[in-house]
């Protein structure tokens, strides 16, 4: 099923398949603004997860994944460190960022965190 122009709710469905696919409007938006910005394709290593699947990959016990709030994302052809100062630039003032060695973790809280691990 099509979310938007560029996403489709299976890409955020939970890796165990479980079924689970919910996805928050205001995450969407900003995955949608890393795609436009880029003009490359965004893909979701991990969208929402089921409290099963999230304990097995080390997952918080409150992680925004729970919620179909946070996506572990890639761009393809960029580094995630450009696409990390990229998101942090564009929203100050809101929402998480955590960058690690191969992926930026995205999520729609209502304050700003950065993580650079």
């Amino acid at each position: 099923m099509k979310l938007s122009a560029f996403f489709d709710r299976e890409e955020f469905a939970c890796k165990c398949g479980c079924g689970l696919a919910t996805v928050d409007s205001q995450l969407l938006q900003v995955l949608e603004g890393i795609r436009s910005h880029y003009r490359r394709p965004v893909v979701i290593t991990s969208g929402h997860r089921c409290k099963k699947h999230n304990s097995e990959v080390g997952g918080g016990k409150n992680s925004y994944h729970l919620q179909g709030r946070a996506a572990d994302i890639k761009v393809v052809g960029v580094e995630s460190a450009e696409v990390y100062e990229y998101v942090c630039d564009t929203h100050r003032d809101k929402y998480g960022f955590i960058l690690y060695d191969t992926f930026v973790h995205v999520d729609s809280r209502d304050v700003p965190y950065r993580n650079a691990s």
